[in-house]
């Protein structure tokens, strides 16, 4: 990783700055806020080594061409998994700027992920960045670290397990219990 004292920064600037839009463009794309939250999510993790390892020219155009690939492929999945036309309209209440709950949340989760990769050991690192990132198979990383693809497949195991380890055990990513069902009296 790079030891620019910037690029942390610059990430976090990167993510206020675009996280509304992003997730409103993803939606719109999608017919899904909440599949835009996750293809999101996804862009900032794969967007961020890269920052970290580079100085990226245009960061911004970064992000949305890597959240509009991820986007695509969703869209892809779908149709080999067909759901009804009911599921696949668009979200008609999507914010125009999330909560400040969520944005603080949001904020801490990802600085958590920052940390917890950080603390990877260098090979399993490498092997996840590789695998999550890049969207190489376990043969293709061998093949670029030079190891065998039994020592990939164990790295990314347990750079997984590490990492689920060092996270919080409950997801900060619906802070908010579900709406009611129709018929129960709310407390």
């Amino acid at each position: 990783m790079s030891d620019d004292p910037e690029t942390p920064r610059d990430f976090a600037a990167l993510y206020r700055s675009t996280l509304t839009p992003l997730r409103r463009y993803l939606a719109r794309l999608l017919g899904n806020s909440t599949e835009a939250q996750d293809v999101a999510h996804d862009a900032y993790l794969r967007v961020y080594p890269v920052m970290t390892k580079t100085a990226a020219e245009k960061p911004e155009a970064l992000l949305y061409v890597t959240a509009r690939r991820l986007a695509i492929n969703r869209l892809k999945r779908r149709s080999i998994a067909p759901f009804s036309r009911e599921e696949l309209k668009p979200d008609t209440a999507v914010s125009s700027s999330p909560g400040v709950a969520q944005e603080v949340m949001a904020r801490q989760e990802l600085r958590l992920l920052e940390q917890a990769i950080a603390q990877l050991p260098e090979g399993c690192r490498a092997v996840l960045l590789l695998r999550k990132i890049e969207m190489l198979s376990h043969r293709e990383i061998a093949e670029r670290l030079g190891i065998a693809v039994s020592t990939v497949e164990k790295q990314h195991a347990r750079a997984l397990r590490l990492l689920r380890a060092a996270l919080p055990d409950q997801p900060t990513r619906h802070p908010f219990p579900p709406p009611a069902a129709p018929g129960e009296a709310s407390r």
